[in-house]
C-alpha cells in the first residue's frame, strides 16, 4: 500500500477523502457528474477537449457552481494532424456505402472539429481566468509556459503516460502527478505518439512507473471495483482513474442505447480501433471498429476521421441505429454498475477498506 507522504500530500491538499480519480471522458462526463464524485470525497473531472473556449468556459463555471470540493478539468494536447486531402478522400470513399444505407451523403470534405490546448491562448486564458484546482493532459503536454502559469497559480496538474518514456517527459515537464494510463483503459490512448504504442497492461505500467520516476502514479485501466483500488495501491500508485465505472451513473451524459449496450453481451466485446476518431480509442466493437479492419491505406489524421465518423453515427442515429456510435468502455466494462455518482464512491470506499483490512 503506498504510504509515501509525498505521494498523497497532493490529495491532501485538493481535500480528497477517497483515492478516487473519476475520468474525464469528454462527451460523457457532465457538471453534475464531477461534482457528485468531487462531493463524495473523490475527485470528479470534466473534459473540455471537444469544445471552443467560450462552451469550456461555460461548463467550467457550471461545475464550480455545483461542486463544493476540487475537480479536474482535462485539456487534449495533440499536435494538429496536417490536411491530406487524398487520405481523407479515400476514407470517405470507403466509408460512401455506409451513408447509402441510410440514405445519406458522406462530407465533401473532412474538418479538424477539435482544437488542441497547446498554443491555444484563447483557452489557457480562459483556464487562468477560472482557476480549477487542478488540470490534466491527454494526448501529450502543452508548452512549458502554461504548465509554469498553471503552477504559479496553485493549480495542480496531472498528465497520462502510457509508457515510461512519456512519463519521463511529465516529470521533467514539472508536472506534479502522472497517470498510468494500462492497455485494458476505456476511451482514447493517452499516447503521445500512436505510432510508439507499447500497449502496456496497467499492472505492468504502474509498477515500472512507480520505481523508475520520482512523480506520484495514478493508476487507470480495468479498475472498477474496491479490490481492485486495493491492488493498484498496493502496487504503489497513491490513487486510481475510473471512467467505465461511472458511465451507468444517472449523472452521467451516455444515452439510452449507450447504457444498453453497457448491460449487455456487447460490454463483454471491447477493442481498440483509430477508425472512430483517427487515434487509438477502446470501446464496445461497432461496424467503424470493423470497417478500420478491412481498410487498408493510411487512415486521415485525428480529429478528421472523427469528423466522418460523427456524421455517419448522425445518419444511422436518426434512422434509429447505434451501428456507429462511439461507445467507449474499458476491458471492466461487464462489471459496471448503475447508481448515483455519490453511492457508488461509498461502495467503492467501503469495498477499499474491506479489502484492505
Amino acid at each position: 500500500m503506498n504510504t509515501n507522504p509525498a505521494h498523497t500530500q497532493w490529495m491532501a491538499r485538493l481535500g480528497m477523502q477517497h483515492p478516487i480519480v473519476q475520468a474525464p471522458m469528454a462527451g460523457t462526463s457532465t457538471p453534475q457528474l464531477a461534482a457528485a464524485v468531487s462531493n463524495a470525497g473523490g475527485l470528479g473531472s470534466v473534459g473540455i477537449g471537444a469544445y471552443g473556449a467560450e462552451q469550456a468556459e461555460q461548463h467550467i463555471a457550471q461545475t464550480h457552481a455545483l461542486a463544493r470540493r476540487a475537480f479536474n478539468v482535462n485539456l487534449f494536447c495533440h499536435q494538429t494532424a496536417a490536411a491530406d486531402a487524398q487520405r481523407e478522400a479515400a476514407w470517405l470513399a470507403h466509408l460512401a456505402p455506409e451513408f447509402e444505407r441510410f440514405g445519406a451523403m458522406p462530407p465533401a470534405a473532412l474538418r479538424s472539429i477539435y482544437t488542441s490546448a497547446v498554443g491555444n491562448a484563447p483557452l489557457q486564458a480562459m483556464l487562468l481566468r477560472q482557476r480549477p484546482q487542478v488540470v490534466s493532459f491527454h494526448f501529450g503536454l502543452p508548452e512549458a509556459a502554461f504548465i509554469a502559469a498553471l503552477r504559479g497559480a496553485g493549480i495542480t496538474t496531472l498528465a497520462c503516460a502510457t509508457s515510461l518514456e512519456e512519463a519521463r517527459q511529465i516529470e521533467q515537464a514539472g508536472v506534479d502527478v502522472v497517470v498510468a494510463q494500462g492497455m485494458e483503459a476505456g476511451g482514447h490512448r493517452g499516447c503521445f505518439d500512436p505510432e510508439q504504442d507499447r500497449l502496456l497492461s496497467t499492472l505492468a505500467l504502474v509498477q515500472i512507473l512507480v520505481r523508475q520516476t520520482r512523480l506520484p502514479v495514478v493508476a487507470a485501466g480495468g479498475i472498477m471495483d474496491g479490490t481492485a483500488i486495493a491492488s493498484a495501491l498496493q502496487l504503489g500508485a497513491c490513487a486510481v482513474q475510473m471512467g467505465t465505472a461511472f458511465i451507468l451513473c444517472p449523472e452521467s451524459a451516455a444515452s439510452p442505447a449507450y447504457r444498453a449496450e453497457l448491460q449487455s453481451d456487447k460490454a463483454y466485446d471491447t477493442g481498440i480501433t483509430a477508425a472512430i476518431s483517427g487515434r487509438p480509442a477502446r470501446g464496445m466493437v461497432n461496424r467503424l471498429h470493423l470497417l478500420g479492419r478491412d481498410y487498408g491505406p493510411a487512415l486521415p489524421g485525428y480529429p478528421m476521421v472523427y469528423d466522418a465518423g460523427k456524421a455517419l453515427h448522425q445518419a444511422a442515429a436518426a434512422q434509429g441505429s447505434s451501428d456507429y456510435a462511439a461507445h467507449w468502455a474499458g476491458q471492466g466494462a461487464p462489471l459496471a454498475r448503475a447508481m448515483p455518482a455519490a453511492d457508488l464512491v461509498a461502495t467503492l470506499a467501503r469495498e477499499l477498506a474491506q479489502a484492505a483490512a
